[in-house]
């Protein structure tokens, strides 16, 4: 018995985006052999914003991701908005 790792499948919808000075890099993502898809934002802090739900496809993740910047704008990925400060001892 193998315990290789699946590979990442990623999806040709992701990519750069940038709107209203916000840069992110959108991540779609399944692992190979697998039907589900994920969906991840990483702002230009290294901020990575991941969807607890998965997809049924790449395209309804990046439909997803719009709806976000439509709803909520380029503002919800930026860190003061998102980001929970760990305690730090």
């Amino acid at each position: 018995m193998t315990d290789e790792m699946p590979n990442i499948v990623y999806s040709e919808l992701g990519g750069h985006f940038s709107q209203n000075g916000v840069d992110v890099e959108v991540i779609i993502v399944k692992l190979e052999g697998g039907s589900e898809w994920t969906l991840e934002v990483v702002n230009d802090s290294g901020t990575s914003i991941v969807w607890d739900d998965a997809f049924l496809d790449d395209h309804e993740a990046y439909a997803e991701f719009q709806r976000t910047v439509t709803d909520e704008g380029m503002d919800a990925f930026l860190d003061q908005r998102n980001v929970i400060a760990f305690r730090r001892l």
